[in-house]
């Protein structure tokens, strides 16, 4: 449950206490004003997929709790079916048709491991850092938590040892012993030669400050 920041028939911005990411598809059911809405006049919940456009994080502390603040772009009634297939395949804004945002599929990108032909746009540094995984689930869940290590960092992402089964798309939060968070998410797991299991995960809304 959250409360609009602010709606226009285009989009809306609201607080969430859970994290996305932007290119991620949400279902919003509001009591919006019906001369705002594109469809479903007469029904007294506008239920309108919505595309995450935007992003900022935010203090719990001093926002009751929400983690970050959205800007989404609302796009029709129902999602494209590779949406159905794949919740965790992230979008872009195609064009307006309608009074509604068309979507195409946002190019993948997936991160690699360090070699000579790595070609991030940030390099990856390979330094040790002792981080605890907090994994995002379900309001009554216990969270699963994992104390590990980094493999290799950047600005805007790291290589992180683990023993979590996550899949590609789920949300953790990462800490340090001294008190630096950020949220991230999964981008993939792979299993080195080692026999040791790798998260790639990204992060959202900050960077890690090397």
């Amino acid at each position: 449950m959250s409360r609009l920041v602010d709606v226009t028939p285009f989009g809306a911005r609201l607080q969430l206490k859970r994290p996305t990411e932007t290119g991620r598809l949400l279902l919003l059911t509001m009591a919006m004003p019906r001369q705002l809405r594109c469809f479903d006049h007469v029904e007294d919940q506008y239920r309108v997929w919505s595309l995450v456009r935007n992003l900022r994080t935010l203090n719990p502390a001093t926002h009751k709790g929400a983690l970050i603040e959205i800007g989404v772009a609302f796009v029709g009634k129902r999602p494209p079916a590779s949406f159905l297939k794949d919740p965790a395949t992230r979008y872009d804004i195609a064009n307006l048709q309608a009074g509604m945002w068309t979507l195409q599929e946002e190019s993948a990108e997936v991160l690699s491991e360090i070699d000579e032909t790595d070609k991030r746009k940030e390099s990856r540094h390979t330094i040790p850092t002792e981080v605890t995984i907090e994994v995002f689930g379900g309001e009554r869940e216990s969270p699963e938590i994992e104390n590990t290590v980094t493999e290799n960092i950047s600005r805007s992402g790291a290589a992180v040892m683990t023993a979590l089964n996550l899949e590609r798309g789920r949300f953790v939060k990462l800490s340090t012993r001294d008190g630096f968070e950020v949220m991230a998410v999964v981008r993939r797991r792979i299993v080195g030669l080692d026999g040791i299991a790798r998260l790639h995960l990204q992060f959202i809304g900050s960077e890690w400050p090397l």
